[in-house]
């Protein structure tokens, strides 16, 4: 069954306990969780108190997205306030050794995962497939919501989908997700979508009437 996951930079901060709940309420799968640190992306969004904050408000999974440089250095932060089962995303460029940082994350009872950026092509992160349980497509450069998405990154995806089966890992879509690509994806093999702006916030709908109708897709 396809999962969805909501991308809580793009919540309400000023009711966050509602939009956790509201969302948990709807059938959201996971909540996706953005760690960017101003310096390996050009931005700055969710802080490690706000992954507590929303570990604290819920028992679905969270899905941590890590856009920092060098998270080897801070990785314990991060696992020591998740739960067994959570998953962490990191970015292979970000890190000298990537596959430490990402046994890390499974010795701490995490699921490992990398994210791949549209410029950053399946045979220069080949190794890491072996290791990852999940990869993160990001159809958009990683560092803000609302951006358009790069076309060229639908090879990227197909490749992925042919390895996917034999090295054993779920391929998941993060950025500039709509309903044309959940329709067409889904089906090919894409696990699960991670639900920002597009499809899912600022709507001005019930989370559920919005759910219902994607997973009617």
């Amino acid at each position: 069954m396809t999962e969805f996951s909501a991308s809580m930079m793009c919540a309400d901060y000023g009711h966050l306990a509602r939009e956790v709940r509201d969302l948990e309420n709807a059938g959201i799968d996971s909540f996706h969780i953005d760690i960017m640190d101003g310096r390996y992306v050009p931005n700055f969004a969710m802080s490690l108190n706000d992954m507590r904050c929303i570990r604290a408000l819920t028992d679905l999974p969270l899905d941590v997205h890590l856009m920092v440089e060098h998270p080897n250095n801070t990785i314990g932060l991060f696992t020591s306030n998740l739960r067994k089962g959570d998953t962490v995303y990191i970015h292979p460029e970000a890190e000298y050794h990537p596959s430490t940082t990402m046994q890390k994350i499974t010795d701490a009872g995490m699921v490992p995962g990398i994210a791949i950026n549209p410029g950053t092509s399946v045979e220069t992160v080949f190794e890491m497939l072996r290791i990852a349980k999940k990869v993160l497509v990001m159809g958009v450069n990683p560092g803000n919501a609302a951006q358009m998405f790069l076309p060229y990154v639908k090879q990227k995806i197909e490749k992925l989908l042919a390895l996917k089966e034999v090295m054993k890992f779920e391929v998941y879509w993060d950025g500039a997700c709509d309903k044309e690509k959940v329709s067409q994806y889904a089906p090919m093999g894409i696990k699960g979508f991670v639900l920002g702006t597009r499809l899912l916030f600022d709507k001005g709908l019930p989370y559920d009437e919005i759910l219902k109708e994607i997973k009617s897709l």
